[in-house]
Parts: structure tokens; sequence; C-alpha cells
């Protein structure tokens, strides 16, 4: 559940929380794990493949009595049981799940050109592994009897389209839809379920487009701020929504993209 407001002095607490970040080796999900550990939680983040990297990052978070980085393809719907076990035996439990972790395939696929593979492939990466965080995750807090807070990373593509990616705007609405659902099936365990759309953003999946001088020209000016979001600054609304300041928000889709979607 939110539990109470945060001490004087302290603006965003998570102490005594524990949370489970996917994508947590870098981009948002890194800016995610550094942000709540600071906050005060115990956190679990997956890494694919950048172990060195994610390795770092653990250490700089507190190292095994404060934050864990375990290897994990998440592709499939049974691939985050190992984040949720991990959590429960390393920190006895799991209060937050962060849905982060997803695939943008950079190239424009027309409808007509796009591959069975690339749509399977993006499906099973942004939707099918989110279902199975969830599905598991809430097993735990529905065992530990406490509530918890549910947040995914949707997109302004999941709201508005987008085009020569249906494959990742289909994965990022129905992330929207599953968000409203279960907002409403969960309350009644004091599981709140809540959603953040960035736009464009600043991570390495972001930086070959933002990069290049004609596409990076476009992009801009369909955000009404001029510029790409931060990592810290989609983090940190993450993190408002896992706090007792959010007591009262369930269900929601926040955008955090500058006043892009305004705009499409």
């Amino acid at each position: 559940m939110s539990g109470s407001l945060s001490k004087p002095g302290i603006v965003l607490s998570l102490e005594g929380r524990v949370a489970v970040i996917t994508g947590g080796s870098r981009g948002i999900g890194a800016a995610c794990v550094r942000m709540f550990t600071q906050a005060g939680a115990k956190v679990v983040f997956n890494y694919q493949k950048a172990k060195a990297e994610a390795d770092k990052l653990a250490a700089e978070c507190g190292g095994n009595e404060q934050c864990i980085a375990v290897q994990a393809e998440l592709s499939t719907t049974e691939s985050c049981a190992t984040l949720i076990d991990a959590a429960v035996k390393n920190f006895g439990k799991v209060d937050i799940l962060v849905g982060n972790h997803g695939v943008w395939p950079p190239h424009d696929a027309p409808v007509d050109q796009m591959t069975d593979e690339q749509w399977r492939s993006t499906l099973a990466i942004n939707l099918d592994s989110i279902f199975g965080l969830v599905k598991h995750g809430v097993a735990a807090m529905k065992k530990q009897r406490s509530g918890g807070h549910i947040v995914l990373i949707s997109s302004t593509a999941g709201q508005r389209g987008e085009a020569f990616h249906c494959d990742y705007a289909a994965s990022k609405g129905a992330m929207i839809s599953m968000v409203k659902g279960l907002s409403t099936e969960l309350a009644r365990d004091g599981i709140y379920v809540n959603c953040v759309a960035p736009g464009w953003v600043e991570t390495d999946m972001a930086a070959p487009a933002l990069r290049d001088p004609e596409i990076g020209k476009r992009v801009f000016a369909t955000i009404p701020l001029g510029r790409a979001g931060k990592p810290e600054e989609i983090a940190a609304t993450v993190l408002f929504l896992c706090t007792a300041h959010a007591g009262f928000i369930n269900g929601e889709i926040l955008n955090a993209n500058g006043g892009a979607v305004l705009v499409g």
C-alpha cells in the first residue's frame, strides 16, 4: 500500500520498500535504479548482456545489501519469474514493479514489408514478458497481503501510434489498456497500477535517431519544449507514483514527454 507520507525533510521516500526494475542497466532503467536506492529502496534489476555495467551500477547503489543485478533475457511470460524470486530470496518481499524494458526497432518498416519475425519479437519483449512480470509480481504481492505499486513504461506511440513502427505502437498501446484493466482489478488488494508515457528520451536506444541531423530536427519540431527528455526526468515521475504522495492516483497514464503527445 502507499503507506504514510514521508518525514519532514524527505521529499520522496521508499524506505523499507523492495523494487524490481526491468531494463535497469542503462537509460531510464538505470536512472530508476539510482533514484530508488537513493530514496531508500532495495532494488533488484536485470541486464541482458552488459554484465560489467550492471555490476558497476549495483555496486554504486549499495551492493548486495541494497542493490542486485540479475542476468535475464526478458522475452517470454516466464522469463521475469527469476527477478521476482531473486527479490524475495534476497530481500524478503516485492513491493514495487517497474516494467521498463523494451525494444524499438530503429529502422522504418512499412506494414506490408514488416517481417513476421520482427512483429513476434517486438510483442514478445514488449508485451509478453511484461505480462509475466505482472503475473509473478502480483502473486508475490497477494501472498504478502501488504499491497504494492506497479508502474509500466509505455510511450506516446501507445497513444497516437507511430507510422512505420506498428509493432512498437501496438505493444505500447496494449500496455496502456493493461494498466487500465489491472488498476480496477487489483485495487481491492491495495495494489496501485499506473503508467508513465515518455516521448523521446536521451537513451542509447534513441541516440541514433536523435543524432541524425534530419531526423533530430523533425523530432524536436514535434516537442513543444524543443528537446528530448532526460532519463532522470522519467525516473522521477516513476518514483513519485510509488510513494505516498501518489496515494490517490490509480489507473493513470502520466505523460512525461515535453507536451509532444498534445501535438501529434
